[in-house]
């Protein structure tokens, strides 16, 4: 199927429930024709909340008084050997953006060892240069995720009033710059609350649709995070259930072969609902604090609404017909033999 912007837009109007329904059995077709009766299961690790950004919405804002912590690499081995011992064979590390604190040379060494530990490692952190891209593939990484957070670029500037975040541009074209310096799989995706996010899912069709058939080598996932509850009552403008389900429904039918991604920000009843109809990979037991998997007391970036352990929603994927599988990708496959 061939990616059309009208046809998307039509998408994603508002439908009647009987409409809404026939797009959840075509959604609900597509993905069990591509990728059958797997769910994939990950968990983040944060390694940093230091950040250099004033990010109106985010809990790691520098202006955000709250307790700073950045693991060392003894630290984050711990941290990679708990969550190693629950079951999971693929990490994302994620850090705030300080590149002082938390840049590549702090990142290759945890990489490395993140690398020898789990058979795929993947990264949430600041927009690189492509040469800094090389590196951090070169140490390990086989997968990044950067959000755009909104394609709008007047509210773009004035949610990022302060810090390196405040290029559009740049962050705009790092997954290319990712993808370029050999990057294997690449996650898209917006901040629901800061836009219309109609409008939004349109500008990141139409990116992610560039991307796919520029990068055809690279695989591709999107995610759509959706603030609950922003910092200091920042205003937002909120998304329905109904909206959000639909949206997920238009990506699925729009690009049958991407993986969508759905996190713990969403409570367990909407996760479980959604399994099947376009969802492919869900977090489990998330903590978003660093050092969050043994006792700590540093602050999280926001609230997990899905606190169910690894076992639990396990049990729940067997009980619904789902296959659970909680590895992504092991580089042996992509090795020359």
């Amino acid at each position: 199927m061939t990616f059309n912007v009208s046809s998307f837009a039509k998408l994603l109007t508002a439908t009647s429930d009987s409409e809404l329904n026939n797009l959840a059995l075509k959604a609900k077709k597509l993905t069990q024709q591509h990728f059958g009766n797997t769910i994939q299961l990950y968990i983040p690790l944060y390694l940093s909340n230091e950040c250099c950004n004033s990010c109106l919405y985010c809990g790691f804002n520098k202006n955000q008084k709250i307790k700073r912590q950045t693991l060392s690499l003894e630290e984050a081995t711990s941290q990679l050997q708990i969550i190693k011992s629950k079951g999971f064979d693929n990490i994302l590390l994620l850090t705030g953006e300080h590149k002082a604190s938390v840049g590549v040379d702090y990142l290759e060494p945890i990489i490395q060892q993140a690398q020898k530990m789990f058979s795929y490692v993947a990264l949430e952190v600041f927009p690189c240069t492509t040469a800094e891209y090389k590196k951090l593939v070169d140490a390990g990484t086989s997968g990044l995720t950067i959000y755009q957070e909104t394609y709008n670029r007047k509210i773009y500037s004035n949610m990022h009033p302060a810090g390196p975040k405040r290029d559009f541009d740049f962050r705009f074209t790092a997954p290319e710059r990712a993808l370029t310096a050999g990057m294997r799989k690449m996650g898209l995706g917006f901040l629901l609350g800061l836009s219309d996010w109609q409008t939004e899912a349109i500008n990141l069709a139409e990116h992610l649709d560039y991307l796919m058939k520029k990068y055809w080598k690279a695989d591709f996932t999107v995610s759509f995070p959706r603030i609950h509850e922003a910092p200091n009552g920042l205003p937002i403008q909120a998304v329905s259930d109904r909206d959000f389900v639909q949206m997920i429904l238009a990506f699925r039918i729009a690009f049958p072969k991407v993986g969508i991604l759905l996190s713990t920000r969403e409570n367990a009843q909407l996760r479980d609902n959604l399994l099947g109809l376009g969802v492919t990979q869900i977090s489990a037991e998330s903590k978003t604090n660093p050092g969050g998997y043994s006792e700590n007391s540093s602050d999280e970036q926001f609230k997990v609404s899905d606190n169910r352990s690894l076992e639990e929603i396990i049990s729940t994927l067997e009980k619904k017909g789902f296959d659970p599988v909680i590895k992504d990708w092991s580089t042996i496959l992509s090795k020359k033999q």
